[in-house]
């Protein structure tokens, strides 16, 4: 009963972060195109989006050191998808010389979003050799 519960929790935050995660990157093509007209609006949806995945992530990490999570939803998919993004914008921009001038909001977002990738494969590989560790004794 306790283990449905922590994966229909977890299931939640995937979701709502998945979720937040098509509206932000919506709203970021549309600002670009409107060249900055949604600016302000970024920088509530990047503080919802972090915030977000950063409850996401945090619960992902307690669950797999707690043994209650295995994980199959790698966040590479995540910085794949941003990094494409930011690169497009870049690219556009140069090749159209648009006034178009990327909001702070983005670039925050994009480097929370590395720093989220770094952290959690360096406590999967930790939490793999303390696993190993821990057959062997």
């Amino acid at each position: 009963m306790a283990k449905d519960y922590i994966k229909n929790e977890f299931n939640f935050w995937r979701y709502l972060i998945n979720f937040w995660s098509v509206v932000f990157f919506v709203m970021i093509i549309l600002d670009f195109f409107a060249n900055n007209a949604y600016s302000n609006l970024l920088n509530i949806l990047a503080a919802i989006y972090i915030s977000a995945l950063a409850i996401y992530v945090s619960n992902k990490e307690f669950e797999r050191w707690y043994d209650k999570h295995e994980g199959r939803h790698p966040g590479e998919i995540f910085v794949v998808i941003w990094s494409a993004l930011v690169f497009c914008l870049f690219f556009l921009d140069f090749a159209y010389q648009t006034e178009y001038q990327m909001p702070n909001s983005i670039i925050s977002s994009y480097i929370a979003v590395l720093t989220m990738l770094a952290v959690t494969r360096k406590s999967k590989e930790m939490y793999r050799i303390r696993r190993v560790n821990k057959k062997r004794k």
